[in-house]
């Protein structure tokens, strides 16, 4: 299985190269970015950080005095603005009461509690948590999304029931635990999937994995 997932993973980088992501200013911003971009496309999250960015409300501070109803018009290019609001409120809540406002001692704290901590806030589901850990806290967890089940699934290497849990041990089971690795492939996959493994009619006859397919 290492060798399946190595050899995917190279055919996607000579394919598409180094992705450059999460992009972000900070971790900070990362974080955000994590909440911001469920259930929308990546440019409408980019249009609200720009916004944020524009006020230079880019901090934990700043963003947790700010009442939910005022952060919820700045973001609303991201879509759920109301409902994304209360998510970051929680989120910021989370990083006070926990540690303090600082990002620093969040991310010293212990991977794996951290990960459980990430989870029980509310409106932090495994796929947001594990980015603000892989991404902003340079911690090794897989991240998985629906390009990740879907091209897997294609390939034979998981059922289209798998559950995140499954998916993501696939990877960090068979996978050295590095953070650069998980972040190039999660970047490369989400890539491909956008380009060629389509939700609909997928495009596997120029896809850089159909020499891979069973």
């Amino acid at each position: 299985m290492r060798r399946k997932l190595m050899t995917m993973y190279r055919a996607l980088f000579k394919a598409y190269g180094p992705q450059h992501w999460w992009p972000g200013d900070s971790p900070f911003e990362v974080m955000v970015g994590a909440v911001l971009t469920q259930n929308t496309a990546w440019t409408n999250v980019e249009k609200a950080i720009a916004v944020l960015r524009r006020e230079r409300l880019l901090t934990p501070a700043r963003l947790d005095s700010m009442r939910a109803v005022r952060l919820a018009a700045l973001i609303r290019p991201s879509g759920y603005y109301n409902i994304k609001a209360k998510r970051l409120k929680h989120l910021l809540r989370f990083i006070r009461d926990r540690y303090s406002g600082s990002l620093r001692k969040m991310f010293s704290d212990d991977p794996v509690g951290l990960r459980k901590k990430l989870l029980a806030v509310n409106g932090i589901g495994p796929e947001t948590a594990d980015s603000i850990l892989l991404y902003a806290a340079a911690l090794p967890f897989f991240v998985v999304d629906a390009y990740t089940k879907r091209i897997l699934s294609r390939h034979g290497l998981i059922s289209p029931a798998a559950d995140y849990h499954r998916v993501q041990g696939l990877f960090m089971d068979n996978l050295p635990r590095d953070t650069r690795l998980y972040n190039e492939y999660h970047a490369l996959i989400v890539q491909a999937g956008k380009e060629y493994c389509r939700k609909g009619v997928p495009l596997c006859e120029e896809c850089p994995l159909k020499p891979y397919l069973p």
